[in-house]
């Protein structure tokens, strides 16, 4: 019985890689095992980068937050032990678009919980 392989499946799935690694530099986009090494290798930044920017953002805003107290006084662990005491139930994004956008209203806060 002569050998059956699926060659249809096998070019569909090469082309899918390549698809996706074009725009890629050199051999990286047109050669098979070097396509595919780029394209996982990209794949497992990307899971990663995705938690790094949850990180990287929570340290954006409480810079943010601690810049906007520092104008009052306080400093930004001092702010957020009163937020928290007063039951204030907002979160370091919004404190920290407040404090960027929409300074009266973060002053507001500040004095609520002074």
């Amino acid at each position: 019985m002569p050998r059956s392989v699926n060659a249809v499946a096998a070019r569909a799935k090469r082309k899918k890689i390549l698809d996706k690694t074009k725009g890629q530099f050199g051999s990286r986009k047109n050669v098979w095992t070097v396509a595919k090494n780029s394209y996982e290798k990209g794949q497992q930044y990307a899971y990663r980068d995705r938690r790094t920017k949850k990180r990287n953002f929570r340290s954006l805003w409480i810079q943010r937050i601690n810049a906007g107290v520092r104008e009052y006084g306080l400093s930004y662990s001092v702010f957020m032990g009163k937020i928290h005491e007063n039951n204030i139930e907002l979160s370091r994004k919004v404190l920290a678009d407040l404090a960027l956008n929409n300074p009266e209203a973060f002053k507001a806060i500040v004095d609520s919980v002074n």
